[in-house]
C-alpha cells in the first residue's frame, strides 16, 4: 500500500486537494492508564474499563479503553494530520463503526486514512464531500478501529 502525503499543507488544503485513491498514515498517540481510567468513569463505566485488578480476569484479559475513547482519540489525530485548518466544514456523519481490537494503556496509536470518494456538492457548489476509510493502527500495525468517516470541504475555486 503506498503512503503519500498532500501536496498542498493542512493550512492550505482545500476540497480539491483531496483524492481518492490517496492513503496516508498519521500518529502518533501513547494511550494513558489515568486517561483510560478517567474516561471511563465519566463516559463508559463497565468494570473492564474501570477495575484493572477485576479485568486481569475477564475476557480480555487485563484492562482496556473504551471504544468511544479509542474513536477520541483517533478524533485527534485526524484532526490534527488530514482535515484542512481553512476548509473543514464538519461531518454528516460515520458509517461502518468497527472495534476489532481491544487497546490498552500502553499502547501508541496511528492512524491509515484513505481517501474513497470525493464528490463536489451540485446543490451547494462551494464544498465537496469526501468519504474516507480510516483505520486506527497499534504499534504492531495490528487495526484495532475502522469507520468510514465523511467529511465536508469548502472549495478552492468557483465551479466550472
Amino acid at each position: 500500500m503506498n503512503t503519500e502525503d498532500f501536496s498542498a499543507p493542512i493550512t492550505d488544503r482545500y476540497f480539491e486537494d483531496y483524492h481518492p485513491g490517496f492513503v496516508g498514515e498519521y500518529g502518533s498517540i501513547t494511550v494513558d492508564e489515568h486517561e483510560v481510567l478517567e474516561f471511563a468513569k465519566r463516559f463508559d463505566p463497565q468494570w473492564f474499563h474501570l477495575d484493572p485488578v477485576r479485568a486481569a480476569e475477564g475476557p480480555f484479559g487485563g484492562l482496556i479503553a473504551s471504544g468511544w475513547h479509542t474513536c477520541a482519540l483517533m478524533m485527534r489525530l485526524y484532526a490534527d494530520h488530514f482535515v484542512s485548518k481553512v476548509a473543514g466544514m464538519g461531518s454528516p456523519g460515520i458509517d461502518e463503526l468497527r472495534w476489532k481490537k481491544p487497546v490498552r494503556p500502553g499502547d501508541t496509536l496511528s492512524i491509515r486514512v484513505s481517501i474513497l470518494e470525493a464528490k463536489r456538492s451540485t446543490s451547494k457548489p462551494d464544498r465537496g464531500l469526501v468519504r474516507v476509510q480510516v483505520e486506527v493502527l497499534n504499534q504492531h500495525k495490528e487495526v484495532v478501529m475502522s469507520l468510514k468517516v465523511m467529511t465536508l470541504f469548502r472549495c478552492r475555486t468557483a465551479p466550472p
